[in-house]
């Protein structure tokens, strides 16, 4: 079974594409099939995520592109100006993983959260789309560059306070 580790930084001749909705391109332990339908083993650090377009390279030398699956999500818009920040408030506010565009947010799809935004009078669009939601404050981004094996977020960081100062 071929082994992917490490995120490379194209372009590099492609021998393969993994498929793979957002919540398997979050995990960093993973058993899958690529397009082809060889079983490969997904190894990562703990908080790094994959992102469509992603190149993997396996301990063998072959490299493998990671598509973004179309899933079931919401495109939400608003017609008034602050409307569309109030909805990313209240999305914000439980937690939930959002897609940021020009314009509109994209979530996935969830009956309560579609009710809280329509209450909030946006508009609700159900769609099928690759899901690629923001990484988050500590969520390391999005980095190019890299020819190796990827470190993992910190789970903690020193806090300063005044009070710390000489």
């Amino acid at each position: 079974m071929l082994t992917l580790h490490t995120r490379i930084d194209g372009p590099a001749p492609v021998d393969g594409e993994l498929v793979l909705p957002f919540h398997l391109r979050e995990k960093s332990r993973l058993r899958a099939a690529l397009k082809s339908g060889e079983e490969v083993a997904v190894l990562r650090p703990r908080g790094t995520v994959l992102r469509g377009g992603d190149l993997l390279q396996g301990e063998d030398g072959r490299v493998v592109r990671v598509v973004a699956e179309l899933e079931a999500v919401y495109r939400v818009a608003h017609g008034q100006e602050n409307g569309l920040l109030r909805c990313a408030f209240h999305l914000g506010n439980r937690h939930t993983q959002t897609e940021v565009g020009q314009g509109w947010l994209r979530i996935r799809a969830d009956a309560v959260l579609r009710e809280m935004l329509l209450g909030l009078g946006a508009q609700v669009t159900e769609e099928r789309a690759a899901f690629e939601p923001e990484a988050g404050a500590y969520g390391g981004g999005h980095h190019h560059g890299e020819s190796h094996p990827l470190a993992p977020v910190p789970l903690r960081q020193k806090i300063h306070r005044p009070s710390d100062l000489p």
